[in-house]
């Protein structure tokens, strides 16, 4: 089970890469095959692109229940789809959203992607940054951290695991009806990220540049502090009936991050 110590910042070095793609927040469901479809298109696209790596910076499910739902429709059609990218030799990385956090070994192994925690330093080639789903830096979301810090729990996880999956389902359905009551009484300010969370994060790590999701407020921010520029990508959410539609990521190669489009 992915269950980071978020008190530290974990590294990975990505030996013989200098390319990689970045996405997040597709909230795949069975209900949406639209957005499914949209999303498998653009993988298909990165099949053509090759880049050496893909990160997907959490909530490519809009839940999940466990990995013993492996054998589902959505997560199968999931699987072979990353493990298409992973036969081209695109290496697959995850790091858990608010959404899939109980991802775990089982579909790691299913996938061929590595787990990697939240955040993480990335070295790939020449350059390094970091990776983070977002939601830890959302700390004016007083209510969120503390249903967080229950839910990313051993003791939590284990006891809501132990339940069936019909349980679990209707435990995930009650938790998401009262997180879209709640969101309705929180201001845009407050569930978006801590620009002081986010400026310690650059501190502590002497990194410059971020990549991350949970917003759904793609943009690229630039700002200076102490002397030393820092970037901060933010990746869109994937909506197939949004007019038009949302999705895509960031693409970084030789000549720097860009944006990529989404593919329908």
């Amino acid at each position: 089970m992915p269950l980071a110590d978020e008190r530290t910042v974990n590294s990975v070095v990505i030996h013989n890469a200098s390319s990689a793609a970045f996405v997040s927040d597709i909230h795949l469901s069975s209900d949406d095959p639209e957005t499914e479809a949209m999303f498998f298109g653009f993988l298909r696209s990165l099949g053509r692109r090759r880049p050496d790596c893909l990160f997907i910076l959490g909530d490519l499910f809009e839940y999940w229940a466990g990995d013993d739902g492996l054998d589902e429709p959505l997560a199968a059609r999931v699987i072979e789809q990353l493990r298409l990218l992973g036969a081209m030799g695109i290496a697959l990385y995850f790091v858990a959203g608010n959404r899939d956090f109980l991802i775990g070994g089982g579909f790691a192994r299913a996938s061929g992607v590595s787990i990697l925690a939240d955040p993480t330093l990335v070295e790939l080639g020449t350059r390094t940054f970091l990776i983070s789903h977002g939601d830890t830096l959302c700390t004016d979301d007083r209510s969120y951290q503390e249903f967080r810090a229950m839910v990313r729990s051993p003791r939590w996880q284990k006891a809501f695991l132990a339940k069936s999956l019909s349980e679990r389902r209707e435990l995930i359905g009650q938790f998401r009806n009262a997180s879209d009551l709640a969101k309705k009484d929180k201001s845009h300010v407050i569930m978006d990220v801590n620009e002081h969370a986010v400026m310690e994060l650059f501190r502590s790590t002497n990194q410059a540049v971020l990549i991350h999701g949970h917003t759904h407020r793609p943009a690229c921010h630039d700002f200076e502090v102490d002397g030393f520029t820092y970037e901060r990508w933010v990746l869109p959410d994937w909506d197939a009936h949004a007019a038009p539609p949302r999705g895509g990521g960031v693409y970084l190669d030789a000549t720097g991050f860009v944006s990529l489009a989404v593919v329908a």
